[in-house]
C-alpha cells in the first residue's frame, strides 16, 4: 500500500474540499484529516501522486488568485 503524505494545509473544511476537488478533476485520490494543533486540515495524497498533485494545483489553480500553502 502507498503511504499517504501531506501536500497542503487548508484553513478550514471547505478550502480542504475545494483542494480535493481540484484533486478529482485531476484524477489523484487524497484524503483530509483535521489537525488537531492548528485547528486547520491536512491534505494528504499517496505519495507516488505528489509531484502529480502539486503540478495540478499548480495548473488548476485557486480561481480567486489565492496562494495555497503547500
Amino acid at each position: 500500500m502507498t503511504q499517504m503524505v501531506q501536500l497542503a494545509v487548508a484553513g478550514d473544511v471547505t478550502e480542504g474540499e475545494e483542494i480535493q476537488a481540484l484533486l478529482v478533476a485531476a484524477g489523484i485520490d487524497s484524503e483530509l484529516q483535521a489537525d488537531a494543533e492548528d485547528d486547520g486540515f491536512t491534505v494528504l495524497v499517496p505519495e507516488t501522486s505528489l509531484e502529480a498533485a502539486r503540478d495540478a494545483i499548480e495548473v488548476l489553480g485557486e480561481p480567486d488568485g489565492d496562494e495555497l500553502e503547500l
